[in-house]
């Protein structure tokens, strides 16, 4: 199963759109998603719509509960669209862990199913140890060349949490969103996302309009991976662009639109629908 960059987006949207569960109130349109309580448990649910050219391909579904120093989160992504005429795709995933006062994401658990017409593989990552282990249901025909070692797999964290860490308005008044690198192991690859701060840029969406945070997040894969699976220069020359909107108490940030230039037409993903409850 080709794991392209594409595919991977699907994985990080995940943890960037917070997480899964379909949202179920109307569409909310406003410069600040909320409010909630500072300090207070909040549930975020998100439905966002993906499209290349004028062609949705795409469904993601979100869930999220964010406490004052964990978060759980779900996340099901779908085709929809032009894309359901020639694919039978899905992922569902999950997390669980701990938020630091730096706004660092910890995960002490991960997992995605993913299925493919009627293909279905189960991954599972623990990070309780010195290096995450994965357990995969039915095992991988291969690891990559060359598979991700312990080295590789000690200190990261999972494609959900990559981006929950995006949300902390802690490293925002800081100055510091969106820079550096954050190592990833999704149970198989290991790849960095290297961050970089593209300023203030105004939005629009269907579910979300204002002032955002543009940030631009390059894929750069490390082991894992087997050789027909390997990114392509395209791929890896284009940054995904999001867009980081505040919502709730103001200390987190959702993404409400990102964008790839990589293939035909690009991919486009925006926040159809966006609710945010207390506890």
């Amino acid at each position: 199963m080709r794991r392209t960059k594409t595919r991977v987006i699907a994985l990080l949207c995940a943890g960037l759109l917070l997480s899964a569960g379909r949202a179920d109130e109307a569409p909310r349109v406003s410069d600040s998603v909320g409010p909630t309580e500072p300090g207070a448990a909040m549930t975020v649910r998100a439905r966002y719509s993906g499209s290349v050219l004028i062609f949705q391909v795409g469904r993601i579904y979100f869930n999220a509960t964010l406490g004052p120093d964990w978060y759980s989160s779900q996340s099901h992504v779908e085709a929809a669209g032009l894309a359901a005429l020639f694919t039978d795709f899905d992922i569902d995933s999950e997390v669980e862990g701990r938020l630091r006062a730096d706004g660092v994401a910890v995960p002490d658990r991960y997992g995605h199913v993913e299925r493919t017409g009627d293909k279905v593989r189960s991954v599972n990552v623990s990070f309780a140890g010195p290096h995450a282990i994965s357990t995969v249901e039915p095992p991988f025909g291969s690891w990559g060349v060359p598979p991700a070692s312990e080295t590789d797999r000690t200190g990261v964290i999972d494609p959900m949490s990559a981006f929950l860490q995006l949300s902390s308005s802690i490293e925002a008044e800081a100055g510091e969103a969106c820079s550096g690198s954050i190592p990833v192991f999704d149970g198989k690859a290991r790849y960095d996302l290297r961050l970089e701060s593209a300023g203030p840029d105004r939005v629009r969406t269907p579910a979300w309009r204002g002032e955002a945070l543009l940030c631009r997040a390059w894929y750069e894969p490390i082991a894992g991976y087997d050789p027909e699976d390997y990114p392509s220069e395209d791929e890896l020359r284009h940054p995904l662009n999001i867009w980081l909107a505040p919502i709730g108490d103001g200390q987190h940030y959702l993404p409400v639109r990102m964008h790839t230039a990589a293939g035909f037409g690009g991919v486009t993903i925006e926040a159809v629908e966006i609710s945010v409850e207390a506890g």
